[in-house]
């Protein structure tokens, strides 16, 4: 029961962290990006959000250290919109999913064009 509220809080922090970043969060240092999950824990007190980047290396670090110096902002904002007891610290992670996937694609291309 309690996997299924965390899912669902989850996902609603998703949008709205997302909504933050995008409109409200005036960082020059923030680059394009994207928040593709967040991670909350069942007793709803941390959340790890992953976000992807476009750009290179040094962009990606500092975006991820603007979000991190925002991420006092960020949290009461969320606050605001999710109603729950206690909003959860947050803590922001580069999710490399996605280049790990495109990685893996293109060696199954060479695998496929050696055949």
């Amino acid at each position: 029961m309690g996997n299924v509220r965390a899912n669902r809080v989850a996902e609603q922090l998703k949008k709205e962290i997302s909504d933050i970043i995008q409109r409200e969060l005036k960082d020059p240092r923030i680059g394009f990006i994207t928040v593709t999950d967040v991670e909350i824990t069942g007793d709803l007190q941390q959340a790890t959000v992953f976000v992807t980047v476009y750009g290179e290396e040094e962009e990606r670090k500092k975006t991820l250290d603007a979000l991190e110096k925002g991420k006092g902002f960020i949290r009461s904002e969320a606050g605001k919109r999710v109603q729950l007891r206690k909003t959860p610290e947050i803590s922001f992670e580069f999710d490399e999913s996605i280049e790990r996937g495109n990685r893996i694609e293109t060696l199954l291309k060479q695998m496929k064009e050696k055949e």
